[in-house]
């Protein structure tokens, strides 16, 4: 998206916010082409939510416990996002399913970040799966989001070694730290106007890497 004033952008919480703070901490430097005008949560309690107020940033609860009907609860956050007049739409550790009509409503704008190298271990729990299936590698993936959970196309993923005597937490701790990598990477792509969908890939322009591209840390 390129263009003189910032990419404006939306975050969907539910929880802690280290994904959130990571992008945060990468819009506060002055060259970075995006801002995060909202940070929008379904639990009131999310911990991420107080640190959006430290940043100064405008933070609103549109709750979900007790909202059976999913169309509804979608329509609400709808118009709680589209109040900001966003350009993107970042979901980070938003743990909901989204409903078709509202995916559609942000296509080719909305994106995710993934614990696992999709297509692999799509949905929950995924890093214990991976030890369970005793994989070597491991990693994350941002994708933008469609109907279809975590199958979204791929913007860029990131691998770390899987070790003998891991659990799923140390393994986790090593992913997270990739997240924090590379979701204010793809953010900035967007903003600059360098990501675009070919069916199921995402091409990056004017970059010495491929399409889609692993962006991996030393394996040895």
């Amino acid at each position: 998206m390129a263009q003189n004033r910032k990419t404006r952008c939306v975050v969907l919480i539910s929880g802690r916010g280290t994904n959130l703070s990571a992008i945060l901490k990468a819009a506060a430097q002055a060259d970075y082409p995006a801002e995060i005008v909202a940070v929008i949560s379904n639990k009131p309690d999310a911990t991420g939510l107080q640190l959006a107020q430290e940043a100064g940033i405008h933070t609103e609860v549109v709750p979900s416990k007790g909202v059976t009907d999913r169309e509804i609860y979608d329509q609400s956050l709808r118009a709680a996002i589209d109040r900001h007049n966003p350009d993107l739409v970042i979901l980070a550790g938003f743990m909901r399913i989204l409903t078709p009509d509202f995916v559609a409503h942000y296509a080719d704008r909305m994106i995710n970040i993934h614990p696992s190298l999709l297509p692999a271990f799509t949905g929950l729990h995924t890093h214990q799966r991976a030890l369970d299936a005793g994989v070597h590698i491991h990693g994350c993936t941002v994708h933008f989001v469609t109907a279809e959970l975590d199958h979204g196309p791929m913007i860029v993923q990131a691998a770390v070694p899987v070790y003998a005597d891991d659990d799923a937490s140390q393994l986790a701790a090593r992913v997270l730290k990739e997240e924090h990598r590379i979701y204010p990477a793809a953010v900035r792509w967007f903003a600059e106007g360098r990501l675009s969908v070919v069916g199921q890939r995402v091409l990056l322009s004017n970059e010495d890497s491929t399409p889609n591209a692993l962006i991996a840390p030393s394996l040895g």
